[in-house]
């Protein structure tokens, strides 16, 4: 059975190096671990960069290891959109450069989306037809806001239009949303405010009319699309209730997202339906997914504190997945 996993991530080399540089500009706070691995911090939470997130010999022994045929790695928080644009701009070519490379020395085993440098929209168009028309990638991983701004903000709509015309798998994985300074104690960043942006995120490019503007691009939400699932109807009441809700859309919100909207879910156990229609391969992404942040398994004697494993939770994939990932 082939094993594809959607849900990874992966810090290019490079990307450490110019974070380290005595030289870097970046905004991002960087410490280390009594391990010596890079922490990266933004609001509400931060990444250990340990082996497996940055050292791809080690991450593909771990996938033999556990049997996942390939991966497709995606570059998350804090993103290089929260750098200024002479900085975000370049990293942004340099985290695709070598995804690209990654991808062709490897056939196969991986395959990438791009990042771009979201908070500069007329260089993320360029951005995204040089990542999928020269490097081969197929679309982009992006953001559930942008500095906290929305996506379905009219500055971005010449990237939808991009990614209209390319047919490119735009994946929303969220961030640090508007009023993190609410999320700040218990971790609720992560664990609540995560799954609300992109829920909001996913609500918004639909009642705006980014999804019927641009029914080409397929669009992908992370951690099972937040509350969606359970919202769907919520947002189909809203529809048929309000004038401002129809505005920009002609049809009921869930149609949008059964026809558009692929899930990527945990566990089997997770799944969702759209008022009962979307547990297949319309309706969902099923995916592999493995622990990102090592305080998953911080104070729980039950679970291996080696932030490194993977494939507990593997899931084969339906539908189009090798397709949409070329793989």
């Amino acid at each position: 059975m082939r094993i594809i996993d959607f849900h990874n991530h992966y810090y290019p080399p490079e990307y450490v190096e110019a974070l380290k540089s005595p030289a870097s500009k970046s905004v991002v706070k960087v410490t280390y671990d009594d391990a010596g691995n890079p922490c990266v911090h933004y609001p509400g939470d931060y990444n250990i960069l340990v082996p497996g997130h940055r050292d791809i010999d080690y991450r593909q022994r771990v996938l033999d290891e556990h049997g996942v045929s390939t991966q497709l790695l995606t570059f998350t928080t804090p993103g290089v959109h929260v750098e200024a644009p002479e900085i975000s701009v370049p990293w942004a070519r340099m985290v695709n450069d070598a995804f690209a490379r990654v991808v062709r020395e490897r056939a196969g085993r991986f395959s990438a989306l791009a990042t771009l440098p979201l908070n500069d929209p007329a260089a993320s168009v360029v951005e995204l037809e040089r990542a999928m028309t020269s490097l081969g990638l197929p679309g982009a991983m992006v953001f559930s806001n942008v500095n906290h701004v929305a996506l379905a903000d009219e500055r971005f709509e010449p990237l939808w239009r991009k990614a209209n015309e390319l047919r490119a798998v735009i994946y929303i994985h969220p961030t640090d949303p508007l009023g993190v300074e609410a999320m700040l104690d218990y971790w609720l960043m992560p664990l609540v405010g995560f799954l609300f942006d992109t829920t909001l995120a996913a609500s918004k490019i639909v009642f705006s009319g980014v999804v019927e503007r641009h029914p080409r691009i397929r669009w992908v939400l992370t951690h099972m699309g937040g509350a969606i699932p359970y919202l769907a109807e919520r947002l189909d009441r809203g529809y048929r209730a309000f004038a401002d809700c129809r505005a920009h859309i002609g049809r009921p919100p869930s149609e949008y997202l059964l026809r558009h909207g692929q899930l990527q879910s945990r566990r089997a156990a997770a799944r969702a339906r759209f008022r009962g229609r979307g547990s297949g391969p319309r309706g969902q992404r099923l995916s592999a997914s493995n622990r990102q942040h090592p305080a998953d398994a911080r104070d729980d004697p039950r679970v291996r504190r080696d932030a490194d494993d993977k494939g507990k939770n593997l899931l084969p994939e339906r539908g189009g997945t090798p397709r949409i990932v070329r793989v």
